[in-house]
């Protein structure tokens, strides 16, 4: 059970705008929203990291590039270049979507040099990275295997989704995440997470992480709710003491 206040959930909150036609006014209103609401990160397409590192420029607040998004479907060199590209122009986390083709051939081996690789260029550059599964494409025994894979390789994160599949988190996923990929790597809960029941539905589930377009939403019914029970935290039942 952890006690959280307004705050400790804003920072839990990847501020996310990935539409392929989002604009230079969109990306100004999500770094604005982030910053007015002390979200931990926005995350944007790979090519929008140097506008929003510049706009969050001086302030907390991370600035996410999603790598080889939403598919997945480039090679390993590819991804390390967007993932270096992506860093030398401000990035500070990078989210990227494994090879899912190559999980469904049983290619773990393959899944685990991708990992190596693109954790070890973020472990140099001291900046985060998430493994994005796509959860809604694999079985339960391939979404075991990649977390064990996970654990061994231990980047920052696992992720449920790009949200750009045919659906989203769900809690069985992130348990079943958490539960195999061990207490050093965390997991982050995307897709499909709109409302404040569903998002303390994920931390509760063991999620530490949460990826939405729904930030601004939640943390403003999570706020009317407090002033309404006239306390500043809530608890949450997230197995952790």
């Amino acid at each position: 059970m952890s006690e959280y206040t307004l705050d400790d959930f804003a920072r839990l909150i990847d501020h996310t705008n990935l539409h392929p036609n989002a604009t230079h006014a969109d990306m100004v209103k999500l770094c604005t929203e982030a910053q007015e609401y002390h979200f931990k990160m926005v995350a944007v397409n790979q090519v929008q990291s140097a506008l929003c590192s510049q706009l969050l420029a001086g302030t907390d607040i991370d600035t996410g590039a999603a790598i080889a998004f939403p598919l997945g479907q480039t090679s390993i060199e590819a991804k390390e270049f967007e993932t270096r590209d992506a860093l030398k122009n401000g990035a500070n986390e990078i989210d990227y979507v494994i090879n899912i083709t190559e999980v469904l051939a049983g290619n773990y081996a393959y899944i685990e040099d991708e990992m190596r690789r693109l954790t070890q260029i973020c472990r140099d550059a001291g900046v985060p990275i998430k493994v994005i599964f796509e959860n809604c494409y694999l079985s339960e025994d391939q979404i075991k295997q990649v977390a064990l894979i996970a654990r061994r390789v231990q980047p920052d994160f696992i992720k449920t989704a790009t949200g750009f599949g045919p659906s989203g988190a769900t809690i069985e996923d992130v348990q079943l995440m958490k539960a195999t990929v061990g207490p050093n790597v965390a997991v982050k809960a995307a897709g499909g997470i709109r409302n404040s029941d569903d998002f303390l539905a994920m931390i509760a589930a063991g999620a530490q992480r949460i990826g939405t377009s729904s930030g601004v939403k939640i943390i403003d019914a999570l706020h009317a709710r407090m002033v309404a029970d006239n306390v500043k935290t809530i608890y949450v039942d997230d197995g952790r003491d």
